[in-house]
């Protein structure tokens, strides 16, 4: 861990940030209404809630930097890092297996594998250990590497003697290796957003945190300078790469993991400027949730399920009661009501997260 007053301010900030949006955007009051910046993209392009979940992953590879840096590497470390990606994959295979019918867990063929937090585990696992064991510029070559050579297996290795696509169709690498890999246990019958395949990437964006990592931990002066070039620069080589890889979460495309990790650093560069540049106070709650990040996702996404399964009318679960009866009314639009359910959710967790800090309560995954 690293001491508090060695911390970087500003990414505990976005940490935080980071979380209660990705609890927000996964609880509107309804999906049938909800406003389009606050949904993903159908399938490419991108949205701003697209850019939450690589936010975080961009914020794992810094926090690898933080806490592995100068430490020697021995069977404790590595002891570390597998024992946290397990525990970070076990939290989210409970999630995706668990009913309030007993025996309290689906049936196997139903269990969803791939996951948020399993997705998390995975990539926390092999950035970290490729971290403890190469310099910045085997990382930096290892990322390239992962970036062009999933592009052009994507792009150009045929399906069967078919030409692969980057749509959403059977002869799409991701999902078509999810198909015959995973069958069932995905969230769609055609693909999964947290696939086998789209992991690979994945990676790579966590590395781009290691190296923000690696500048806020330098002793360059004006940071948040160069961030704010890397973050413009990435965000430039993304979009010229979008006309021949487009741009999509679904496929976590090489062209969405630069251009994700171009918005980070911009937005980080910001938020360190103000907090620890400037020393402006602000985001302190959001510093609370980021403490707590992995609990408070958990916790939001296992309360969620519970007031989503459990019926107080023989009709209504808690989830639509609340909703219905308190956010619905005929002076505002269904997409408002839909929004502020989800905000009252997002407030409520950062009460949660504010209290266990006051309480000292910090657990660790």
């Amino acid at each position: 861990m690293v001491a508090l007053r060695d911390r970087v301010l500003s990414v505990d900030i976005l940490r935080g940030i980071t979380i209660v949006l990705m609890i927000m955007v996964n609880t509107p009051g309804t999906w049938a209404h909800v406003y389009p910046p606050l949904l993903h993209a159908e399938w490419s392009g991108y949205t701003p809630t697209d850019l939450v979940f690589p936010f975080f992953l961009f914020i794992v590879g810094i926090s690898i930097v933080f806490a592995y840096q100068g430490k020697s590497v021995d069977s404790a470390t590595y002891r570390k890092i597998i024992v946290r990606s397990l525990k970070l994959i076990g939290l989210g295979l409970f999630l995706g297996a668990f009913t309030i019918h007993f025996p309290f867990f689906k049936d196997f063929a139903d269990i969803r594998f791939p996951g948020v937090l399993q997705r998390i585990g995975v990539v926390f696992f092999f950035a970290a250990i490729l971290y403890v064991n190469f310099n910045w510029k085997v990382l930096i070559g290892i990322c390239a590497s992962i970036l062009i050579g999933y592009w052009l297996f994507m792009g150009f290795v045929p399906i069967h003697g078919v030409a692969p696509t980057f749509d959403r169709a059977p002869n799409n690498w991701s999902n078509y290796l999810d198909l015959h890999i995973l069958g069932t246990h995905m969230w769609k019958d055609d693909y999964d957003p947290e696939g086998i395949l789209s992991t690979l990437p994945a990676i790579a964006s966590s590395l781009c945190g290691i190296f923000t990592g690696l500048i806020l931990t330098s002793k360059k002066p004006s940071k948040e300078v160069v961030l704010l070039g890397l973050g413009g620069a990435l965000l430039i080589v993304g979009s010229l790469w979008a006309p021949v890889f487009p741009i999509s979460k679904a496929n976590w495309s090489s062209s969405f993991v630069l251009v994700s990790a171009g918005w980070a650093n911009l937005v980080l560069a910001l938020i360190y400027y103000l907090s620890d540049v400037r020393k402006i106070k602000f985001g302190s709650i959001f510093r609370y949730a980021g403490s707590n990040a992995i609990t408070i996702f958990f916790l939001a996404g296992f309360i969620g399920r519970l007031m989503g399964s459990i019926k107080v009318d023989g009709e209504n679960s808690i989830h639509s009661w609340l909703f219905k009866n308190i956010y619905v009314h005929d002076f505002m639009s269904m997409e408002l009501s839909s929004f502020l359910y989800a905000f009252t959710v997002m407030c409520f967790y950062l009460l949660l997260a504010y209290v266990m800090f006051r309480k000292n309560i910090i657990i660790k995954v």
